[in-house]
């Protein structure tokens, strides 16, 4: 179904506007097509998002320090090294110029899991979008923690003005933060011109417990993840006595997180390759990474943790390789550029380390 099946139904309209109509619209048209499916799909004109009351001060700077506590360790380095004689090479990391970060209704947690390695990782220029829904909360959280430019702006009409620009909300370098598959789907839309963190699809966990344990304790893991939406997936698997097979269901599905329970089932802690967060011991409740323990819940749903891993410092950060070479260095490594350019055909390579 469209995005506006119902509601084109419902006013008796005979189009039905896809997700990349939308995208579309607002690349082309700017904040007059944000304005007007804003209007229709939220029933509220965009508009920066105020600060509202009721925010957990306290909770939420709790949370933040624990995040930044945990990712300031993942900034990564700078290397440096001559690897031949007048040869130098250098790898430093340099922070992504503007970010753009998608917060689903009213989740003030996702925006302190995306803004603070942000701003651990450099990044000066900051754009937050929100479903107006809940954007009095996000707001608040983001005047902590320095943040201004907050738009109650949802859907994708959002995902598209921060990809593209528009009058009002200015175009970004990547995009990161989960939503609905809507969100996603435009997200993956807009890829082709701007980076996104990960496809975000529905919530996943997979619990893994040896026979006997707590039954309570998985069906309390099943239903947190329940209260992600209906698409939300929960699966169990019981330990036998081949733990290498578990090892291999638990790779092959990839989940996002998995929560193991039981002394056989934690034992596989450290030899799982394909997740996005593992949860160990019964004191170690899924929910604590959404909110608490400091690591990042933006991660890798629909097996991509096959690939890839949750949001971290690295995230708004990218590499930039410097190469310096004495002539001392470029007569060491003419002969092997030169033999490799000519077994390549580029004359043109050849020519130009004659120098």
């Amino acid at each position: 179904m469209s995005l506006l099946a119902k509601d084109s139904a419902r006013q008796g309209e005979g189009t039905q506007p896809s997700v990349a109509d939308i995208v579309e619209d607002v690349r082309r048209r700017g904040d007059a097509a944000v304005r007007q499916w804003s209007t229709r799909l939220d029933g509220a004109d965009p508009a920066r998002a105020e600060a509202g009351d009721g925010l957990p001060v306290a909770s939420v700077l709790a949370a933040a320090d624990t995040i930044r506590r945990w990712h300031e360790l993942q900034v990564p380095q700078t290397v440096r090294l001559e690897v031949r004689p007048g040869v130098t090479l250098e790898r430093r990391w340099v922070p992504l110029g503007r970010i753009g970060i998608y917060v689903p209704a009213g989740l003030v947690s996702t925006l302190l899991m995306a803004a603070v390695p942000a701003q651990l990782a450099g990044v000066e220029n900051i754009v937050v979008c929100t479903p107006p829904r809940g954007a009095g909360l996000v707001a608040a959280t983001a005047h902590l923690l320095g943040l201004r430019d907050v738009w109650a702006v949802g859907g994708p009409q959002a995902i598209a003005a921060m990809a593209y620009g528009s009058e009002s909300i200015a175009a970004v370098d990547k995009i990161v933060g989960p939503g609905n598959s809507y969100v996603n789907e435009a997200k993956l839309l807009v890829a082709r011109d701007v980076a996104i963190d990960l496809p975000a699809g529905p919530s996943e966990v997979l619990v893994v417990a040896d026979p006997g344990v707590d039954r309570r304790l998985v069906e309390l893991e099943l239903a947190a993840q329940r209260e992600h939406g209906p698409d939300a997936t929960g699966d169990v698997i019981y330990c036998g006595d081949d733990l290498d097979a578990v090892l291999d269901e638990i790779d092959a599905r990839a989940p996002e997180h998995v929560a193991l329970l039981g002394e056989r089932a934690e034992s596989l802690a450290r030899r799982i390759r394909n997740a996005g967060a593992v949860f160990v011991g019964a004191s170690s409740p899924v929910p604590t990474g959404d909110y608490a323990t400091g690591g990042n819940h933006i991660l890798p749903t629909g097996r991509w943790a096959r690939s890839a891993g949750g949001v971290g410092v690295e995230t708004f950060m990218k590499p930039v390789t410097v190469q310096h070479l004495t002539q001392e260095g470029l007569a060491l490594v003419r002969p092997v550029a030169e033999e490799l350019a000519r077994l390549e055909n580029m004359t043109a390579h050849a020519a130009a380390l004659e120098r």
